[in-house]
């Protein structure tokens, strides 16, 4: 499975993005999607997760109520929407796919990786 990210850019805080993962490939292998994000000197941190055929999802505390995962099953595309952006989600964001059933926020469940897209968010 190849997993190609965009959407990320500099915004301002407050402001908002909507970034995509195009899966291609192998897709009937991955049975839910995921992004994380890096920040700078930081671990890669779970973000959110959306089961591609029952569309369950799981977020992290530290962005419920601004982030949405959602997907488009037709153009084997998963979306996160960012909202209130904040500084302290500057980071590398990385969607990623799981073969495996159950969501799960554990990057050792992802085994397909995209390639990360730069969001950069300014005070």
């Amino acid at each position: 499975v190849q997993l190609q990210a965009s959407g990320g850019g500099l915004v301002q805080a407050g402001g908002s993005l909507r970034l995509s993962c195009a899966a291609s490939g192998r897709t009937f292998n991955i049975y839910f999607m995921g992004w994380f994000r890096q920040a700078p000197g930081k671990e890669r941190e779970f973000v959110a997760a959306m089961d591609w055929s029952a569309g369950g999802t799981l977020y992290a505390d530290s962005v419920k109520g601004r982030f949405t995962i959602s997907r488009d099953n037709t153009r084997n595309t998963v979306y996160l929407q960012i909202n209130s952006l904040k500084p302290e989600d500057t980071a590398v964001y990385y969607c990623a796919g799981s073969n495996k059933f159950g969501l799960s926020n554990t990057r050792s469940d992802f085994s397909s990786w995209g390639q990360g897209t730069q969001v950069t968010v300014s005070s």
